[in-house]
């Protein structure tokens, strides 16, 4: 363990507020859990409406000079969180991996770097970016909405926490952060990094606690201006409804239920085996995961084939093991959802390919769940309409291409897909058909400056990129300005 992931224990029982740690109006704790040993790692503290009062306060008050700030300068610090990120990747990662059991090789390779993306991208597009143009006598003027209110999910941390903080405070919003209860640590690493690469004080200020009081304080308070939630749809819809009170704008990034479509003339050799680490990327715990992989009838045993060999295959263990690809499912409460999941699936005669009920082989303690894929599921079954957010993949078959779309479209979520084929006009005009905010052909490499949000219950507004940077802002027109 490095210095810097010892050291959160200096800072987990306070928040930080105004530029500086300072304790908590309360000394009550929430207890972080290492879902791969189920036992305590760390107390952190548990904030209030009285937090969240201190935390805005700070906010407000350097709004004003913080949205003045010419662009190079706040460019500059965008740029030392950037680098204070790749300078400080190992601890970042050794953490991911203790708060929510991201296997040690992931956190590096992936939570981490594309995290530090985010950062990188946001200060990329404030350099880029004309806040301001005229269209006949009229100035069109984008200015930072103001005191922005961040809540983040468990599941991917750090790279939720950059996504929404770094475009933000580029823009010259002033932020209050709420980190997930169940993996805060890592905001507590960032909180310092922040911190040493010398934002003023106010900018940035985090609270934990959980979303019954930290949250909705949030939502309901008069003086934020705009609320930043990812997280579930029943999470999203309260803060929405609390928000609602004060007229503020509302953005959400929630559940998903992501097909991936595999036409006819798909090399299924080379589609499927990615398909199902897709599906499994961060132990399923992704809310765009292509869980649903749609395929011609006719190929549905060379599908199943080469999906249960490829789940078979999957290392899943101790998450600090070099060799493990999937450690633990991140928290108890989550375990035991999607063992519920697989019982529903069985229980449905759904087929069961590999995997089931159960922890892994070998491991007592831990929540460690098997890698499983279902067949022969129809659409209406709960694994093929319920965002399960665990290692299970549902394979559907298909008798057309207009089946497909239709199957594909048969969710009340609208986050992600996937279109597999060769034919690249025909996978383009069947991604034209699916409604989701954002769909992949062919496994491409991650953008971070595409859109990413949702459509129907998946959310609204976008995240990443220009797009994502725009949430944070406001349009004013300035008449007869010429």
């Amino acid at each position: 363990m490095t210095t810097q992931t010892s050291n959160i224990a200096q800072t987990t029982g306070q928040f930080y507020i105004d530029g500086r740690w300072q304790s908590p109006a309360r000394s009550t704790t929430l207890s972080v859990i290492n879902p791969a040993t189920e036992e305590i790692i760390a107390e952190v503290a548990q904030g209030s409406s009285q937090d969240v009062d201190r935390a805005v306060a700070a906010a407000r008050a350097a709004f004003p000079n913080w949205a003045a700030t010419p662009v190079a300068d706040r460019a500059l610090i965008v740029g030392k969180i950037h680098e204070l990120m790749l300078e400080r990747k190992e601890a970042l990662a050794q953490v991911l991996c203790l708060e929510m059991g991201a296997a040690i090789g992931f956190a590096r390779s992936m939570q981490v770097p594309l995290a530090a993306e985010h950062v990188r991208v946001a200060r990329d597009v404030l350099t880029s970016y004309h806040f301001q143009h005229v269209e006949n006598g009229t100035a069109i003027v984008r200015e930072p909405i103001g005191v922005c209110g961040l809540i983040t999910p468990w599941n991917w941390p750090l790279y939720q926490i950059t996504a929404k903080v770094a475009p933000a405070i580029a823009a010259g919003c002033t932020v209050v952060l709420k980190p997930s209860e169940l993996s805060p640590l890592s905001a507590l690493l960032f909180a310092q990094l922040v911190h040493d690469a010398g934002l003023p004080a106010g900018v940035f200020n985090l609270v934990n606690g959980g979303g019954a009081e930290v949250g909705a304080a949030m939502a309901v308070h008069p003086e934020i201006d705009m609320i930043s939630i990812t997280g579930s749809n029943r999470a999203g819809a309260l803060v929405a409804q609390a928000a609602a009170t004060t007229v503020k704008r509302v953005t959400q990034e929630l559940g998903g239920k992501s097909p991936n479509i595999l036409l006819p003339d798909a090399d299924f050799a080379k589609a499927v085996p990615p398909g199902v680490m897709s599906a499994f990327r961060n132990v399923g715990q992704s809310c765009s995961a292509p869980t649903r992989m749609i395929v011609p009838r006719n190929r549905l045993a060379e599908v199943e084939a080469l999906a249960a060999a490829t789940a078979n295959a999957i290392i899943v263990g101790d998450p600090l093991s070099e060799e493990t690809v999937l450690g633990p499912i991140a928290n108890e409460a989550q375990f035991k959802r999607v063992q519920a999941m697989i019982e529903a699936g069985l229980d449905e005669g759904a087929k069961l390919l590999c995997g089931g009920p159960g922890r892994v082989a070998g491991f007592e303690k831990g929540f460690y769940t098997r890698p499983t894929v279902f067949s022969h599921v129809s659409t209406g079954m709960r694994i093929a309409q319920e965002e399960i957010f665990g290692p299970v993949l549902c394979i559907i078959p298909y008798d057309t291409v207009d089946e497909a779309v239709a199957i594909a479209n048969d969710t009340v979520y609208g986050l992600g897909a996937h279109v597999q084929g060769q034919d690249l006009d025909q996978a383009r005009a069947v991604a034209a058909r699916i409604r989701a905010g954002q769909v992949l052909l062919n496994y491409p490499a991650w953008n971070p400056m595409a859109p990413f949000g949702g459509y129907k219950r998946s959310g609204n507004g976008r995240e990443y990129g220009v797009h994502g940077f725009e949430e944070y802002l406001e349009i004013k027109a300035i008449v007869g300005f010429e």
